[in-house]
């Protein structure tokens, strides 16, 4: 009985091609195609708005929303975004370890500072988050932006934990994709760092663009200070708890003041 050949791997080594052959399919499954699809739904809301003869101001959109009328198969669905967004931000850090990148020195993926990357987190969020939101009424004003809603999730047992786990799952897919993989690709390819930050928070804003063009600009603009501290201080873990908390007071804290507070 014969025995199959043995199979040897060669391995490949990175080149300029493939590095943005790379980037383009990782983003085309992920965060990109997901821009897209928030492009053509900002122009499907401004298309509906015309015909109705209103503003983007007038017209809702729930960031976290029911994805089912049946509560345990909305369960299950929130939980399975939760997955896709932890894979999503996995696969960028595979690609990036499959490289021979230095996880710990160039993205500080490491748990040697956990209390200076805390209070580092809480801080940028604060810088972030209290200018985004003034940011965001002026848009609004403007009728540069919709009506956003923080969270339309069913008032049921689970909210509160699932509303946290997907605020945790946005900070861990943006800032370990759009930050982490995609600054240090555009690194291996000598794209110079402003450019690199640049285009990152232009990625950013883009699939917020379904709240709107004030979404995209405040999006975008968190980008730009979210690239340079990275490269500033080469610890992701900041950012994602910043973008973490920014997320859970927007998730818990709408359903709690809306009604209460005359803005929301």
């Amino acid at each position: 009985m014969s025995t199959a050949p043995t199979v040897e791997l060669q391995p490949r080594r990175d080149t300029a091609a493939s590095v943005r052959t790379e980037i383009v399919l990782v983003f085309l499954v992920s965060l990109g195609f997901s821009g897209l699809t928030s492009l053509v739904s900002l122009i499907e809301t401004q298309i509906k708005a015309a015909r109705a003869q209103i503003g983007l101001s007038q017209v809702q959109v729930a960031v976290a929303a029911p994805r089912s009328s049946v509560d345990v198969i909305d369960l299950v669905r929130q939980l399975l975004v939760v997955v896709q967004q932890l894979a999503w931000a996995s696969l960028g850090i595979y690609l990036l370890w499959r490289a021979g990148v230095d996880l710990s020195a160039r993205l500080g993926l490491n748990l040697r500072r956990p209390w200076r990357d805390l209070a580092a987190g809480v801080g940028l969020a604060a810088v972030i988050g209290i200018p985004g939101l003034f940011l965001y009424l002026l848009a609004r004003s403007l009728d540069l932006s919709l009506t956003v809603v923080g969270s339309s999730l069913t008032d049921t047992w689970w909210r509160l934990p699932v509303s946290v786990l997907l605020a945790v799952g946005n900070g861990l897919l943006e800032e370990l994709l759009v930050v982490g993989y995609l600054l240090t690709r555009l690194e291996h390819l000598r794209v110079r760092p402003w450019v690199a930050i640049l285009l990152a928070a232009l990625l950013r804003g883009s699939y917020h663009l379904y709240q709107g063009y004030g979404g995209f600009v405040g999006n975008a603009l968190m980008g730009l200070v979210f690239g340079y501290v990275f490269l500033r201080w080469r610890r992701i873990w900041p950012l994602v708890v910043a973008h973490s908390l920014i997320d859970i007071v927007v998730f818990v804290g709408y359903p709690l003041l809306h009604g209460h507070v005359s803005w929301l």
